[in-house]
């Protein structure tokens, strides 16, 4: 239990690096009083444009990325389980940390770049299906939004079945434990986006391109 309290702190310490935030202070904005409200990719795309949303999501996808990194340096010789599990954690702390980071009053993101992150690192193979929905569903219909829950929903969906096909290489010990994780990842990201889905629901909620009202 150590060392799974210790990978979610690592990652929480990575998370708290809020890049929309840091971006909107070096251009004078303070990315939460705009649009959503929130410190992710997607509200500051709408601010700032594709460079600042491209630049969002790279540091919010690279900081769940280093985060599992240093935890497999650090535990990969001395974690007696599935390190991949130790790896989950890392990805969940970095996610939690973007989330909730202490020194914004809790109020971050919505942790999707973040959760890409962890996929392309400790489950690549859940990557390609997530990404060419994500990219369908914004083409097609332009809500940012909805292509992330997709995403986050199919990633749980993945995530148990290669498990179930042993696709994924874990010892037969982690799996339940790996599931039960990636079940969090994928339920908090949809939690997140609460207040999106009632909004597509009322048929209200921001297409990419089209500026949101301000808070």
């Amino acid at each position: 239990m150590g060392m799974r309290l210790a990978a979610l702190a690592i990652g929480y310490v990575f998370g708290i690096f809020q890049t929309g935030f840091i971006y909107g202070k070096l251009h004078g904005v303070d990315i939460r009083q705009h649009g959503s409200g929130n410190t992710g990719a997607t509200n500051t795309l709408r601010k700032f444009g594709w460079k600042g949303g491209v630049v969002t999501f790279a540091g919010d996808c690279l900081k769940s990325v280093f985060a599992i990194l240093l935890v497999k340096f650090l535990f990969g010789g001395s974690f007696e389980g599935d390190i991949k599990v130790l790896e989950m954690y890392a990805g969940l702390g970095a996610v939690l940390g973007h989330n909730f980071p202490f020194y914004l009053k809790f109020r971050g993101g919505k942790g999707i770049a973040c959760t890409a992150g962890v996929a392309f690192t400790v489950c690549p193979a859940a990557v390609p299906v997530c990404l060419t929905v994500f990219l369908l569903c914004i083409a097609l219909s332009r809500y940012v939004s909805l292509g992330s829950i997709l995403m986050a929903f199919l990633f749980i969906i993945q995530v148990f079945i290669f498990n179930y096909y042993g696709i994924l290489g874990l010892e037969e010990t982690a799996v339940t434990e790996f599931n039960i994780l990636a079940f969090i990842f994928g339920a908090m990201a949809i939690i997140r986006h609460k207040d999106n889905i009632v909004r597509l629901i009322n048929g209200t909620e921001n297409k990419i391109g089209k500026k949101e009202k301000q808070l």
